[in-house]
């Protein structure tokens, strides 16, 4: 039976017509960009063409503004730590406890080394107080980095709103847009945000290949020293087989952008709404009502989430427990504790994430496997015994729809 892929806010397939217009590129026009001769000025006239594919994508003033790096986990430490480098008379940065591990471990390791880091919490929705935002803005902080939706739940935060105020208070901006760009409409030239983070590998484009959006007039250091690539921003050879795929794939995103917001949000919510109808003790995680079209994350009570996901793994359907990026830990997601998602719920959380290559014939077939295989797993879990009527966590959490 043919593999049933709901992970692809982990990473997605690589679009047919990706590789047919990266091919060329190792083989035939395998020029340096930053030669003279015309193997090179073909390339660099390639990736110019890429370029602006992706300021069209994300809506930007100018192609001079995007700035491709090997994927999101450099761009994110570029932001911040350019930021920093940038403004040595600011000393805070402003985050949220459900980032991706690429902000928060940079975080962390600057907490260590002096820097004041102010981590905003979230509530059972996993939405964010922009009140207690507000009040941390100040002009010591050099950077406000907040992702624009999260990796696990789909939740979409008010990132140009959180924007404006930091401008307002001369704070750069920035946003871990990985999971976003693609999945919704982005307009930057409209924003205040300063800075963005996106990755090819999630948008149907290859792995190690990345964007750093950088707002003209926002100050910037590089994170590394060598030509004058990128205008001297991210040296170091461009991957133009990449860089010509990512362009590519942002076309294609932008063609699909209709798809992804009617065809898979009516997939992803049949297979929600399936799943619940017939699993008692579960409900769906983050802010139901704002969130990315193609993501539910769904905490099965009294069960493990990597039990889940070895059953399912046996009938040929890809799912996650949170990110890919953690999910090798028996501790349960960062994310589920900051919503205060109680451990018998948390250790249970699944994430199915949807593309436009899912069909509703796949969304049947999860919906059918699930089911049994909670039940098959309720039964040797000792905390299932405890389980009184549909009520505890399942009751307080209990879907919240727009």
């Amino acid at each position: 039976m043919k593999p049933v892929y709901f992970d692809n806010n982990a990473t997605t397939a690589c679009d047919p017509a990706v590789v047919e217009a990266m091919l060329p590129f190792f083989t035939e026009q395998f020029g340096n960009a930053s030669s003279i001769h015309s193997f090179g000025n073909q390339v660099g006239q390639a990736i110019k063409q890429a370029r602006e594919q992706i300021q069209a994508l994300l809506g930007a003033a100018q192609d001079s503004e995007i700035i491709f790096t090997s994927g999101g986990t450099e761009s994110d430490n570029t932001a911040i730590l350019s930021a920093l480098k940038a403004q040595p008379e600011r000393s805070q940065i402003i985050t949220t406890v459900v980032e991706h591990p690429a902000v928060l471990a940079l975080c962390d390791r600057l907490e260590k080394e002096g820097y004041v880091v102010h981590k905003l919490r979230v509530d059972k929705r996993g939405r964010l107080d922009i009140d207690e935002y507000r009040s941390l803005l100040n002009d010591r902080v050099a950077i406000v980095s907040v992702m624009w939706a999260n990796n696990e739940t789909g939740t979409i935060f008010p990132v140009e709103e959180m924007a404006e105020y930091a401008n307002a208070m001369g704070i750069q901006f920035h946003t871990d847009a990985v999971q976003a760009v693609g999945k919704i409409p982005l307009d930057l030239k409209r924003s205040k945000i300063d800075m963005l983070s996106l990755s090819g590998h999630k948008l149907h484009a290859p792995k190690g290949i990345g964007v750093l959006y950088l707002r003209r007039g926002t100050g910037f250091r590089p994170l590394l020293r060598g030509g004058q690539q990128e205008r001297g921003r991210r040296p170091g050879t461009e991957n133009s087989p990449a860089i010509i795929g990512l362009g590519r794939a942002a076309e294609l995103a932008m063609r699909n952008i209709g798809t992804e917001n009617s065809d898979v949000r009516f997939l992803r919510d049949k297979l929600e709404r399936g799943i619940l109808a017939q699993v008692q003790h579960a409900f769906p995680t983050g802010d139901l009502g704002n969130r990315l079209p193609n993501t539910s994350n769904i905490a099965f009570e009294y069960v493990e989430g990597e039990g889940i996901l070895l059953l399912l793994n046996k009938l040929g359907i890809a799912a996650s427990s949170g990110s890919a990026c953690t999910s090798g830990s028996l501790e349960p997601s960062h994310v589920m504790r900051a919503m205060g998602i109680p451990y018998t719920a948390a250790h249970g959380s699944i994430r199915f994430s949807l593309s436009r290559y899912n069909t509703q014939e796949e969304v049947e077939r999860v919906i059918a496997a699930v089911p049994p295989i909670i039940a098959q797993l309720r039964q040797i879990s000792p905390y299932w015994g405890e389980a009184g009527p549909v009520k505890d966590a399942a009751q307080m959490f209990a879907p919240v729809y727009a």
